[in-house]
């Protein structure tokens, strides 16, 4: 029989080569003989995630990190499977913190910052097109109620005229011009709160803008990670480091500049959190 570490090399080899079905049994036969390694489940986790497999990414990344619970790689699986079962804010938690891990890790997680990143912004505008979509489904119910119970109110109103017309000494009922001055009434209430609910209603319309200073010049994408050059300027952590990967050279300076010398910027990292959980739609931007 082969050993663990044997049948996990096996499929690596199978996973690069697109072989994901294989690749997932091989890494399956390895966890018989190596029920502790977190590896092993990672990679079975990303064998599924291929295989759309979401429910058994979802328990593979939950083993791995009850086996290391810093596992950049187990937190990234488990928030693209949420993602795919959309389960928006799990997948929003775990993208968050597999890029704080990234971060953490130094030089060695640098290469995956940039997919990281992009993935925290897809999490943020899936995450809140779900809530716009919710939030639009309960305005609209609220609106056929409210507008419903106007209409039986109007409708009572007239009734309620007619039988004290009728009621009165030699009354002969309300008529038509009573009943249309109790109509015009209540077409004003029922116009007044159509104007409420169209003012609460998302305006496709309205002109949407990301400020200057949350966009990333390199990247051009809303930043998620800001850090600071020696310069005094703001980037997004994966464009700039990426950038000094292939250049040690400051983008505008083309000074010396290398990544240990940048420093995050927190009150622009909570500006642009801000402003994308009011602005979901910057996220694809």
């Amino acid at each position: 029989m082969a050993k663990p570490a044997q049948l996990k090399e096996e499929g690596n080899r199978r996973f690069q080569a697109g072989d994901y079905v294989m690749a997932e049994a091989l890494y399956s036969q390895a966890l018989i003989s190596d029920p502790h390694n977190p590896t092993l489940y990672t990679n079975r986790a990303m064998a599924r995630l291929r295989l759309s497999q979401w429910d058994s990414a979802v328990a593979d990344g939950t083993a791995c990190l009850q086996l290391a619970p810093d596992s950049m790689k187990a937190h990234y699986s488990l928030s693209q499977a949420h993602l795919a079962l959309r389960a928006h804010d799990d997948a929003l938690r775990h993208a968050l913190r597999a890029h704080a891990l990234c971060v953490a890790g130094g030089a060695a997680e640098h290469k995956s910052l940039g997919p990281i990143t992009t993935h925290v912004l897809r999490c943020k505008r899936e995450r809140w097109e779900e809530l716009e979509r919710r939030r639009v489904r309960e305005l609209g119910g609220l609106e056929g109620e409210v507008l419903g119970l106007l209409e039986r109110g109007r409708e009572e109103a007239v009734r309620e005229a007619e039988r004290e017309a009728e009621g009165e000494e030699g009354g002969v009922g309300l008529g038509e011009e009573g009943r249309r001055e109790i109509e015009e009434e209540w077409r004003g209430k029922v116009e007044a709160m159509k104007a409420v609910f169209e003012k609460a209603r998302p305006e496709g319309e309205r002109r949407r803008e990301v400020p200057d200073w949350a966009v990333d010049d390199i990247s051009f994408c809303v930043m998620v990670d800001p850090v600071i050059t020696k310069t005094g300027k703001s980037y997004e952590r994966a464009s700039i480091v990426e950038h000094l990967r292939r250049q040690p050279q400051d983008p505008l300076t083309r000074e010396p500049l290398y990544p240990s010398e940048l420093r995050p910027n927190l009150d622009l990292k909570q500006a642009c959190e801000e402003f994308l959980e009011q602005n979901g739609w910057a996220a694809d931007w």
